[in-house]
């Protein structure tokens, strides 16, 4: 009685049916009913229940009554009954629970899909730039020569880059940004002979023993070529495992070829080494190549002692820049012209790196963005049937508010199982797109990000909760007459 007691005195109307004289002596006003019909009809003096109010020359300050343990036990009880409510009501309606679920489900679950998209195709870009070499710059002799530079004026011929390039830019203090300097020859449609199987490997270069740690090549089985056998003019290669396959037939082992003499051009190389699988790198199988030291490339299969490019690794990524800019002025003095109209291409591998990369990152975002999208829509969803759960559901608000609910507890009712809605549709929908980023989509293996999960479940909850407010707050005005009345 001490709770109703204290909700009539903040102003509340308390209606108790009892039989109880103990309990009719707390209310202001006692009806009394016998065999259907008003027998008595009584008030009891304000003084039973209050203190008289202060003298009219005091100005009247409410009392702010403290919360006790019964109020707290209180709340504590109504959220338990709203969940309880909420999940009954989701329970009841199973159909139309599921199909309102579905629209987020396929949101939240789209988001992480293409934003796993996404960031698979940046890694795929990583990886194919990581196995043309870390913080590699390649330079390309081009046509042209003299002042006017490039194809045109009269001036114009194949420029070559020469041993005397190399040696330059190999020199230590000339290019402080450079780690590594690997000129490399290429040898064009060199047919390879083994018992009677011939092949021509995509790939024929002559390069140093630097090749293989700068271009990220490592040897599954033998030994990659040295300084030394660059020097003896040794004629040694090695092989990737698309020209073991086709040379030595299907099946063969790595390490089963190695000392095997192979015919390449009127000469007969040793196979020293195997080259662990790379695969392409979208454009070409980068297992479908040899490599030789250069010297012996030169006089035996292109008779010419120039390059065809130079690849150069900076000592770190953000050196890049510097070592490009060194090796330019280093070429462009070495052949009298100037870096603007040099005769050779120095490409940069970080930029065109960090320009697919932010490529990627821009399309992973309009992914996402697109999938977004189908939140809202779900969202409108959420707030379509939660407009019909308050209209079928009018005559049990006011049921509600008529034995005393207040509006906070209609509110935080439908509220409630607005997210409660949008939550079970949030979790299945990440079960969905963490199972759909495990196939490979377009060529592209899906990696999921974890922000994109916790950023789409968040959405999913704030979206129920956004959409679910207005119906929640239209229960929580409605008056108890009119909802009780409504048919």
């Amino acid at each position: 009685m001490g709770i109703l007691d204290a909700l009539n005195a903040d102003g509340r109307t308390i209606v108790v049916i009892t039989h109880e004289d103990e309990v009719a002596a707390h209310a202001g006003r006692v009806v009394r009913l016998r065999d259907a019909e008003i027998s008595s009809d009584t008030r009891n003096a304000p003084a039973k229940l209050f203190a008289p109010p202060p003298p009219a020359t005091t100005p009247a300050t409410p009392a702010v009554r403290p919360r006790t343990r019964t109020d707290n036990c209180r709340d504590g009880i109504m959220n338990l009954e709203s969940v309880r409510i909420a999940l009954q009501g989701i329970v009841s309606n199973k159909l139309r629970s599921a199909l309102t679920m579905l629209g987020i489900m396929i949101g939240v679950g789209s988001v992480i899909v293409l934003v796993a998209v996404g960031t698979g195709s940046r890694l795929a870009i990583d990886k194919q730039f990581q196995s043309l070499g870390a913080n590699t710059i390649n330079v390309v002799a081009t046509r042209g020569f003299g002042g006017r530079g490039g194809n045109t004026g009269t001036q114009s011929r194949a420029v070559q880059i020469t041993a005397t390039d190399v040696s330059t830019l190999q020199t230590p203090g000339n290019c402080p940004s450079c780690k590594a300097i690997v000129p490399i020859v290429s040898a064009n449609a060199v047919v390879g002979a083994f018992q009677g199987n011939t092949y021509t490997a995509a790939q024929f270069l002559g390069t140093t023993a630097d090749f293989t740690p700068v271009r990220s090549y490592p040897v599954s089985a033998g030994s990659p070529i040295t300084a030394d056998d660059v020097q003896s003019r040794d004629k040694v290669i090695d092989l990737g495992m698309a020209v073991v396959t086709n040379l030595f037939g299907p099946g063969t082992t790595a390490a089963s070829v190695i000392g095997q003499p192979v015919k390449f051009g009127n000469s007969t190389w040793t196979v020293v080494g195997v080259f662990s699988p790379k695969g392409t790198n979208g454009t070409q199988d980068q297992d479908d190549i040899v490599v030789a030291p250069y010297i012996a490339v030169q006089d035996n299969l292109t008779g010419t002692q120039t390059f065809n490019s130079i690849t150069v690794q900076a000592i770190s990524r953000n050196a890049t820049g510097s070592a490009q800019t060194e090796v330019t002025a280093i070429l462009a003095g070495l052949h009298r012209t100037t870096s603007g109209v040099a005769p050779f291409s120095v490409l940069n591998q970080a930029t065109l790196q960090s320009s697919q990369e932010q490529s990627a990152k821009t399309l992973t975002v309009l992914l996402g963005a697109v999938a977004a999208i189908s939140l809202i829509v779900g969202g409108i969803g959420v707030m379509n049937i939660m407009l019909v759960t308050v209209t079928e559901r009018t005559r049990e608000i006011g049921v509600r508010r008529a034995i005393g609910a207040q509006r906070s507890d209609i509110l935080s009712q439908f509220l409630i199982e607005a997210v409660m809605v949008s939550m079970l549709r949030g979790l299945l929908g990440v079960a969905a797109g963490i199972a759909g980023s495990q196939f490979k989509i377009v060529g592209i293996q899906p990696a999921v990000a974890l922000y994109s999960v916790f950023l789409a479940f968040g959405v999913s909850v704030i979206t129920g909760l956004f959409f679910g407010l207005y119906p929640a707050n239209r229960a929580a005005t409605l008056r108890p007459i009119d909802a009780l009345r409504y048919e």
